[in-house]
């Protein structure tokens, strides 16, 4: 075993949302330690940060209890070189970013062999699959978690833990001004509502959920004929698979190129998938309804473990249905048509949910990737590293 006194973290982020608290985290770990190496697995905005990857990102990129049997082999291969590599040369610490099903049985091996964890975004251990805490005290040496809810069941099981809030909350103006969004995507000036429309980030939620957004706006065309529709694609091959499902619905909508962000500013109001986006569009203060589908067989298998009454962050937060979900069965077109235009229209003069909204902003506004640095580097000063 090669033992080395340079400061070197191997973090592994798994999707989009873990790249954005990677390269976060990155910044901040490189302001008290200039001299760290950072390596790993992660997105562009990591490697921004002079971050690298030794596979892309998107290798991982897969969700579903049955759609990540087909590529099992690959990922236990992935994870057993990392695991070889982190032996080999012991870094500082392994930082599992989210991607908790990959991270964990890793994280578990090397704590076991000496080797200090950090896990970045709690599991919903909360909301189903309870008993994976006692997993979790035996794989990581420091939870990082990113909302307040999170912290009971850890102080429970005396694992330790930091609510160290979003980055996307320090990131995000408090107020937010849908012409500047507008003007940013070269709109003009459009007559009628614009909807934002997002399918998800990964090729499996594409295929699923843009059919099925697409023929929701199709509908809010036929009651508003001047909507405008825009469509982020997190990349090249969501974009061809985008303008693809568009042609073969003689559907209408404008497809832009990543400013996922920027589009949900432009917006009126949001459709888009259950996940990081309903807390960023929150965030940006946009009337939304959250959808979702996955495999029938991964659905009726969730359906019987999840504990909690919702499934969107903003819903978790506020402890109440803040935002309509419609999820499996009950996201049909005419469903999701009628939510949304509902939603738009409402929400203008809903001060109290308006209010709530900026409470909730308020609540995560934490200096994200500052404390969760600190507690790293806290925890490895305990442990004498």
């Amino acid at each position: 075993m090669q033992v080395t006194s340079v400061t070197r973290y191997v973090l592994v982020a798994g999707e989009a949302s873990g790249d954005i608290l990677g390269a976060n985290l990155i910044a901040h770990l490189k302001k008290v330690q200039p001299d760290a190496i950072f390596e790993g697995i992660g997105g562009p905005l990591m490697e921004a940060q002079g971050f690298t990857s030794i596979v892309p990102m998107d290798r991982l990129s897969v969700m579903g209890l049955v759609e990540v049997l087909g590529r099992l082999r690959e990922l236990l291969g992935i994870r057993k070189r990392l695991y070889r590599s982190c032996l080999n040369n012991p870094p500082t610490a392994f930082i599992g970013i989210d991607s908790p099903d990959f991270n964990m049985p890793l994280a578990r091996k090397l704590k076991q062999a000496g080797i200090p964890t950090v896990h970045y975004v709690s599991p919903s251990v909360w909301a189903w699959r309870q008993k994976r805490i006692f997993n979790i005290k035996k794989s990581v040496d420091l939870m990082l978690a990113l909302f307040p809810f999170e912290l009971p069941i850890y102080h429970q099981h005396k694992i330790p833990v930091v609510c160290v809030g979003h980055t996307l909350a320090d990131e995000i103006p408090l107020e937010s001004d849908v012409s500047v969004a507008r003007d940013a995507l070269n709109l003009g000036q459009v007559k009628g509502p614009v909807f934002g429309i997002l399918p998800g980030s990964r090729e499996g939620e594409v295929s699923r959920l843009a059919p099925l957004f697409i023929e929701t706006a199709k509908l809010i065309k036929q009651k508003e004929p001047n909507a405008t529709f825009l469509i982020p694609a997190s990349n090249k091959e969501r974009r061809v698979q985008i303008e693809r499902i568009l042609q073969e619905a003689n559907a209408e909508a404008v497809v832009i190129d990543g400013k996922s962000r920027t589009v949900m500013g432009a917006s009126d109001a949001i459709l888009l998938a259950s996940g990081t986006a309903a807390l960023e569009a929150m965030l940006v203060k946009r009337p939304m309804v959250v959808s979702y589908r996955v495999n029938k067989l991964t659905f009726a298998i969730m359906s019987r473990m999840i504990k909690v009454p919702y499934v969107s962050l903003p819903n978790l937060l506020a402890n109440e249905a803040l935002v309509p979900e419609l999820l499996q069965d009950d996201a049909t077109p005419e469903n999701l048509a009628t939510r949304l235009l509902q939603t738009w229209r409402s929400f203008v003069t809903d001060k109290a949910i308006q209010s709530k909204y900026l409470d909730l902003h308020m609540m995560l506004r934490k200096n994200a990737g500052a404390q969760a640095a600190q507690a790293i580097v806290d925890m490895l000063e305990r442990k004498g590293k």
